[in-house]
């Protein structure tokens, strides 16, 4: 996760060139999207500057390396009239969630919103502070507290609640919280259960493909502005500082605990497997304020993220926002939230739940009747609405989330990836079946005519089918190229969804120049220190090259005397097997600090670090040899719109 969430925090920093062709389309597709939206609806408006007390004296956030780890400069562009190239719901939402700084939310309680993608709020308690989600970075939880501070004093900070185990809720801890003062007990932790699990492990086997994918969903490498990036959806985009972690102190484990923090009540509700796999929801009875953590939002929000992720249970989301409706509901006030804008009035809060829960639940059932009915996964998806019910609140639109990439996740969970129909069992790979289809339409010269047909009508969904057929036939072909770049900028700039407008956008930049070239990024040590081994030597297994090791074998024990683990580890039919507290007899043995190890193997650097005395082995070393050569080191910027 700290590896993606790092490549991610580049998409400030690189640019492209501007492209600026709006069609008749566009602004015909912009214009009638406008004329259905609830404008008279202002209450976001309200919401999102109630409360303001100060802004950030500076325009940048900078490390102590003078990098610049948040600009608010790069929004300033959020003003005025629509332009063309947004669409107009996109640009009214994009434009309330650059509202950053300080904000009171009520007595006692504090917001700092817009210096990240998240928020963190503050409960003022007897003596201190208690901080919930300290952002993804630690220059920038630094600056939120210190803006804080000028307003509530230079109070301590008495305890951390993480609302769930992604990174943007809790890798800037170590900028407000000092380690040995969560070691000495003077700062408590507190996480739902299963967090430290989740935390460290999301992504790490699928870490590269995601990280590859997850540079489209938030649009890295696009400029931020009216032709470019406009958000993610859920906030403007992921700082780009240290990232951070302490583990818990406290985990909550069930629905109906309750803690006193620094003589603030707190009642806790767990809700796993809905947008995290572990998180929670909690309620402070004597502020009359609720926290549904990332389980409630100012958009739609994915059942399956397009960066890749395991799919999400609608059903159970839904349920949980029930439970909480009816366990807080009635003596809620105010609700924040870990994204946007607090909700003001109990009587606002409760309605807000009831229809937010009531679009998960719908897209639920309905997505599944019509799987039952026989319907695919695709077809699914041009057929669930929300119903205008729904549809019209600005909550429940698709900013982040969208109706049709969720619909397509519900069917996943149920049915996997197969519709059933014998055509689709054994299909050919892309850049095969694109040969087939190039030929059989007439040849390259007749395909490009038919995108350029399909472009000049506006159909550019089937535009963007027709031409991806003919750059997987034609890689090299530039005019397929440059013309399907040009269909999907305009699909972007129809696109409410901020996300689909960045995987538009990137796309179309990498068809023109190619793939971008993402560094490798540096891991944060916390994160690293926190991996069990076990999902370490999992990582290496997905790795392994059969091609390479060929009918080799290995077999040995490897011991971290530092961490007090032992494993044996044998490497054998193309497969890598560990077991903890075991020892394969006759085996040599390794020794050494596991990250001596690991960043041996990362650099296939196993003989200089034996030579050098920092790895010992015992026992037959000739049988080690060409161990480091088994494993790939897998490219972080493969093609994707491209064979």
């Amino acid at each position: 996760m700290m590896r993606l969430m790092a490549a991610l925090a580049l998409s400030l920093a690189l640019g492209g060139a501007a492209h600026a062709e709006v069609t008749e389309t566009t602004r015909a597709a912009n214009a009638a999207m406008a004329q259905t939206l609830p404008w008279a609806d202002r209450e976001d408006e309200d919401f999102a500057t109630r409360g303001f007390i100060s802004a950030w004296d500076q325009p940048q956030i900078r490390a102590d390396d003078g990098r610049v780890v948040w600009d608010f400069s790069v929004y300033n562009f959020l003003g005025g009239q629509t332009p063309e190239t947004v669409n107009p719901s996109l640009w009214r939402h994009a434009q309330l969630l650059a509202r950053a700084g300080l904000f009171q939310v009520r007595e006692r309680v504090y917001q700092v919103r817009g210096f990240d993608v998240s928020n963190m709020t503050i409960i003022v308690g007897d003596t201190g502070l208690i901080l919930i989600d300290p952002l993804t970075s630690r220059e920038v939880a630094a600056a939120a507290l210190a803006l804080a501070r000028r307003t509530i004093g230079d109070l301590p900070v008495r305890a951390v609640i993480y609302t769930h185990s992604h990174a943007d809720h809790f890798a800037g801890v170590r900028g407000v919280v000092d380690p040995a003062d969560v070691a000495a007990g003077r700062v408590e932790i507190i996480a739902p259960e299963g967090f430290m699990e989740h935390a460290v492990t999301e992504n790490v086997i699928a870490g590269n493909a995601m990280g590859r994918r997850a540079i489209y969903q938030f649009g890295a490498g696009l400029t931020p502005g009216p032709e470019g990036q406009m958000s993610s959806g859920i906030g403007l985009a992921i700082s780009a500082g240290t990232f951070t972690l302490i583990p818990p102190t406290r985990t909550i484990a069930r629905t109906g605990e309750t803690l006193t923090v620094d003589g603030v009540r707190i009642e806790f509700q767990v809700t796993p497997e809905t947008e995290a796999p572990a998180e929670m929801n909690f309620f402070f009875p004597d502020l009359g304020v609720l926290c549904l953590a990332e389980n409630a939002n100012a958009s739609m929000h994915n059942i399956l993220t397009p960066r890749g992720a395991l799919v999400r249970d609608a059903k159970a989301w839904a349920d949980y926002l029930t439970e909480a409706l009816r366990l807080y509901g009635p003596r809620t006030e105010i609700m924040v939230t870990s994204h946007a804008w607090p909700r003001f009035g109990g009587a606002r809060v409760r309605d807000f739940i009831a229809s937010h829960r009531d679009a998960y639940k719908y897209l639920h059932d309905q997505s599944v009747r019509l799987m039952n009915a026989g319907y695919t996964d695709r077809e699914i998806a041009e057929q669930v609405r929300l119903p205008d019910s729904l549809a019209s609140r600005w909550f429940n639109r698709g900013y982040y989330g969208t109706m049709m990439h969720n619909s397509r996740a519900v069917y996943q969970r149920y049915m996997g990836w197969y519709d059933g129909n014998p055509a689709n069992l054994n299909p050919l790979p892309p850049a095969e079946e694109a040969t087939r289809y190039v030929r059989a339409m007439g040849g390259p010269a007749a395909v490009l005519a038919e995108g350029q047909r399909a472009f000049d009508e506006g159909d550019y969904r089937w535009a963007a089918r027709v031409l991806n057929h003919l750059v997987f036939a034609e890689p090299n072909n530039m005019d397929a190229r440059r013309l399907l770049a040009r269909t999907h900028r305009q699909m972007a700039w129809q696109a409410e969804s901020a996300i689909w407008r960045n995987m538009y956008l990137v796309a179309a930049q990498e068809l023109e120049n190619g793939p971008g070239q993402r560094a490798s990024g540096v891991q944060s040590a916390d994160l690293v220190a926190a991996t069990p081994t076990s999902y370490i030597l999992d990582l290496l297994a997905v790795r392994l090259n059969p091609q390479r090791l060929g009918e080799r074998r290995y077999a040995f024990n490897l011991v971290f005397p530092e961490r007090n683990e032992r494993f044996a580890v044998s490497i054998a039919n193309g497969v890598l097997v560990h077991e903890r507290d075991v020892t394969i007899a006759d085996a040599p043995t390794i020794t050494s600090p596991r990250g001596v190890f690991l960043q041996a193997m990362a650099t296939q650097s196993m003989a200089r670090a034996v030579l050098t005395r920092q790895i010992r082995i015992e026992g037959n070393r000739r049988s080690l040899e060409g161990l480091g050569e088994v494993f790939d080191n897998p490219d972080m910027n493969f093609p994707i719109v491209t064979p």
